[in-house]
């Protein structure tokens, strides 16, 4: 004769021991789901409305193997000051150049070009980044 399973009658002994831990895994899922969706949300707006100060590079033109000249447009609130960083790249792509410009003017869009020294011949102009205090 093959072995005899019993079956427990359901509900006197409480969940099996799997069905307790499917349920505890599903809610810290939800937990740690919800978490993530927070911090996500959080960076999110703090990147868009703290953004104050935004910049474009309109266009770039390698003026000599020391020069770069960079059209930048900048768009900010009205009264804020910044700072906008420009840098230069080789052809094998190391930095030759870089400057900050300074952000000072009361217009909420500057539309103006910027001279970067190299210390070689450049084949890029860039924007990393603007930042206000």
């Amino acid at each position: 004769m093959g072995a005899v399973r019993e079956r427990l009658p359901e509900g006197r002994y409480g969940r099996p021991a799997d069905a307790r831990a499917d349920r505890q895994l599903r809610i810290a899922a939800v937990v740690v789901g919800t978490l993530f969706l927070a911090v996500v949300g959080w960076f999110g707006w703090h990147y868009v409305a703290g953004s104050k100060i935004s910049a474009e590079v309109i266009r770039f033109a390698v003026v000599s193997d020391t020069e770069v000249q960079v059209h930048l447009e900048i768009r900010k609130d009205a009264g804020v000051k910044g700072v906008c960083t420009l840098r230069s790249r080789s052809e094998d792509g190391a930095e030759v150049g870089r400057k900050d410009v300074r952000v000072d003017e009361a217009a909420d869009r500057i539309d103006k070009v910027y001279t970067i020294r190299t210390t070689a011949r450049a084949t890029t102009g860039e924007l990393v980044g603007c930042t206000a205090p």
